[in-house]
């Protein structure tokens, strides 16, 4: 098989995977209890993803004062922007502070107020990391293919963790647009939009390819961005479910750790 048709297969498993795994809280009925145990993971998987994975490489490309001022640009960035159009309204309707933790009731004006804005620094920062995936995987075949010696999968270690990961990603976004209140329908679009990231990825590299070997500066720059944009969403606006729950506080610690650890193994999956 050619290079086009080893890229056309992958793009279109990737493609599927990103649909389906976003598809699962816009599909699936999930009740509040369910939401905010997902919510844990999901923060837990993008504060991993920040300090495990886009921060190192950061690092490694433009060094690491300048990785770090531009992770701080980031997280600043999307601090200002929650506190410019998020109001967050953890309260239950009753007059007692409270009383949720007794109740576990939570009237759905307040929950549909807490993460209308968070979907959409973790859209950009994940369109942008699978953006450059796609680069990735377009380079690591074209490279498999020039040293090829006989018929063999080419780039299919770059397939593989692209592959794992990806509906994670696409589930991270989905999940805070159902927390926030969005239509399934804007769930869906949003969705497709991003299982289509690391396709334009390769097209762009097949097109564009000795023109990206200048590019690293920029990489490295929007990774560490990226970064500092998850920091802030994962600390400021998701896990501080975790605290505010009391009633389950346990199963949303756990959620909270097992979403950082899947972050944290997922690096035994990248490709070099």
């Amino acid at each position: 098989m050619a290079v086009g048709a080893w890229l056309t297969l992958y793009c279109c498993f990737i493609f599927v995977a990103s649909l389906s795994g976003g598809g699962l809280p816009v599909l699936a009925k999930i009740n509040h209890t369910s939401l905010q145990m997902l919510l844990s993971f999901i923060g837990g998987l993008m504060l991993g993803v920040a300090m495990l994975r886009m921060l190192p490489h950061a690092t490694h490309i433009l060094g690491i004062e300048a990785a770090a001022a531009t992770a701080l640009i980031g997280l600043l960035t999307m601090f200002f922007l929650i506190r410019i159009f998020h109001f967050h309204q953890h309260e239950a309707p009753s007059a007692q502070p409270h009383a949720h933790d007794a109740d576990c009731t939570l009237d759905h004006h307040a929950l549909s107020q807490d993460h209308r804005l968070s979907w959409t620094g973790i859209a950009i920062g994940l369109a942008i990391h699978t953006l450059i995936d796609g680069v990735a995987l377009a380079a690591s075949v074209r490279l498999d293919a020039g040293d090829s010696i006989g018929f063999y999968p080419l780039g299919l270690g770059t397939f593989l963790a692209i592959l794992v990961h990806k509906p994670l990603d696409a589930l991270s976004i989905t999940s805070v647009m159902t927390a926030g209140g969005w239509s399934k329908r804007s769930a869906l679009v949003v969705n497709t939009a991003f299982a289509i990231m690391c396709p334009i990825g390769v097209i762009v590299f097949m097109t564009a390819g000795p023109v990206l070997s200048d590019s690293q500066n920029y990489v490295g720059f929007a990774l560490a961005f990226s970064a500092g944009v998850f920091l802030c969403i994962s600390l400021a606006d998701l896990l501080p479910e975790v605290h505010f729950h009391q009633h389950d506080r346990l199963k949303l610690s756990a959620m909270m750790l097992a979403g950082v650890l899947v972050a944290y193994f997922i690096g035994f999956f990248e490709s070099h």
